[in-house]
């Protein structure tokens, strides 16, 4: 489980093709820090290390996390969000992050607003994925607010901090990013609409 708090961006070091499977080596100070095993959320998307190395560490991701999500669009150079699972009895500072992304989103408007952004996502419909009013969304594994929610569309606000500690720099109207829907939410849509 995470919450939605990004440690830190880790810089896509090598991708390397075996089979459907896609192995990332992600550059990052973390990497000291890590074990075989662990579970890290890489733009929201959990993944398990497979290696270690002095200053950088490697996941596999396979077809269908690359068919999902936008992992597979990732180049050498990229920068990624990172963090790890949550520790038992910390402070829960964004909301319950499951590291599962429900579906893609595209940008569709980046507007300064005085200092802050404004940015807007439009996603399909077809996989019943809702947004409300003040809810809670993750984009690219970062713990956001809605401030506008339509349908199949929403808006977040970005602070400078967030929009400088995190790759919101690198979204531009058009690009992919990794939503996970409120897990809350996605329980009572499934009660109230049932399956479709």
């Amino acid at each position: 489980m995470f919450t939605g708090i990004i440690e830190q961006l880790g810089k896509i070091k090598k991708l390397t093709k075996e089979g459907s499977n896609l192995h990332i080596e992600i550059k990052s100070s973390l990497a000291s820090e890590l074990k075989i095993d662990q579970s890290v959320a890489h733009n929201g998307v959990c993944l398990t290390v497979i290696k270690v190395k002095s200053n950088s560490y490697v996941v596999t991701a396979i077809d269908e996390t690359l068919q999902k999500t936008n992992l597979g669009q990732l180049a050498e150079g990229d920068f990624i969000n990172l963090e790890r699972a949550m520790k038992l009895g910390d402070r829960l500072d964004g909301h319950i992050v499951q590291g599962h992304v429900d579906q893609t989103g595209v940008c569709t408007s980046v507007t300064e607003a005085d200092g802050s952004w404004v940015f807007t996502f439009t996603y399909k419909e077809e996989k019943g994925n809702v947004t409300i009013e003040k809810g809670s969304i993750t984009i690219n594994g970062v713990s956001l607010t809605v401030v506008n929610s339509k349908e199949n569309e929403f808006s977040v606000a970005i602070i400078p901090y967030t929009y400088e500690n995190t790759n919101f720099n690198t979204i531009n109207v058009g690009t992919t990013v990794n939503l996970e829907f409120d897990v809350v939410g996605k329980y009572v849509n499934r009660i109230t609409q049932g399956y479709r």
